[in-house]
């Protein structure tokens, strides 16, 4: 199949990986050119815009946010006047759930297909095709694009036609992974607080109560404060604890954990912690009983 490609950070250069070396003939994009020369030595050609992907069949986007899916789309040289009739956009980012449904009915406007697929796992996971996919569109496209998703991920879960649903499951999946963050942080801080080796407290969380690999990971994240480099850096992570607020707010959904969360990564942003990994915020609560001088 013909793909292309755009946004080739840790997730999506992982993603890409597994494209090509699938055998599929791969086209990549990426404003910081050097982050696509590990796969066009391996092969995949590169796109210097969006317009060269007019010979896809499918072009996926793993981008950070809103503002920069809108301009790989809507600009002058972006998918939707360049992308050919009968070709899908396969969004795996995590953006908004208005900006979703307007994509997809952009697409349908140009006689081209979009289907929503944002991904749930971390960089490791996507480099070896262990990733979660939830995906939105129509079905029948869907099921064309079924042997691509396989390559990238173990499970692709279909969970409606219209693409916008799946960003919302999307969002409150990282609404939740962002609670579970903050809980970790405050019982460690507890735990230690009351002379109890926080490795020792993990051990005995994911051996009993939490053997699951949310738990495991991101408590061995904060258990040996190791936030740098990012898996997945935290001003994405109030980004999207942003955007779950706002579409909250447009369903009359109270989401009062939310907006404690929002204020936390707030608050991790102004002591500088912007490109740390989102785990970090559970450092927050070991500032506040004293186990860690604040910046």
């Amino acid at each position: 199949m013909k793909i292309g490609f755009i946004g080739l950070g840790q997730m999506g250069s992982g993603m890409a990986m597994r494209l090509l070396t699938a055998g599929h003939t791969l086209t990549v994009f990426n404003r910081s050119p050097e982050k696509m020369q590990p796969l066009v030595s391996r092969g995949a050609r590169v796109a210097q815009s969006p317009r060269d992907f007019y010979d896809a069949e499918a072009v996926f986007s793993m981008l950070a946010d809103d503002a920069a899916v809108q301009h790989i789309v809507f600009a002058d040289d972006g998918l939707l006047r360049h992308l050919a009739v009968g070709a899908i956009h396969i969004s795996c980012s995590t953006i908004s759930v208005a900006l979703s449904a307007r994509l997809a009915a952009a697409h349908t406007d140009a006689g081209q297909h979009y289907v929503s697929c944002p991904v749930f796992g971390r960089p490791d996971a996507a480099a070896v095709g262990k990733l979660f996919l939830v995906a939105a569109g129509l079905p029948q496209i869907v099921d064309r694009l079924r042997p691509v998703f396989e390559v990238v991920g173990q499970r692709t879960f279909v969970v409606a036609e219209q693409a916008e649903k799946a960003n919302i499951i999307k969002l409150s999946g990282n609404f939740l992974i962002a609670a579970v963050i903050e809980s970790l942080g405050e019982a460690m801080a507890l735990v230690e607080k009351g002379g109890i080796d926080r490795h020792a407290y993990l051990e005995v969380l994911t051996s009993s109560l939490f053997n699951v690999p949310l738990y495991k990971n991101y408590g061995a994240l904060i258990a040996d404060r190791h936030f740098t480099p990012a898996g997945f850096a935290s001003s994405l992570g109030q980004k999207d604890i942003r955007l779950t607020l706002t579409v909250a707010e447009s369903l009359d959904v109270p989401l009062p954990f939310a907006s404690i969360l929002r204020d936390r990564f707030i608050a991790l942003a102004a002591q500088g912690g912007e490109m740390q990994d989102w785990s970090a915020v559970a450092t927050l609560a070991a500032q506040d009983a004293g186990l860690m001088p604040k910046p």
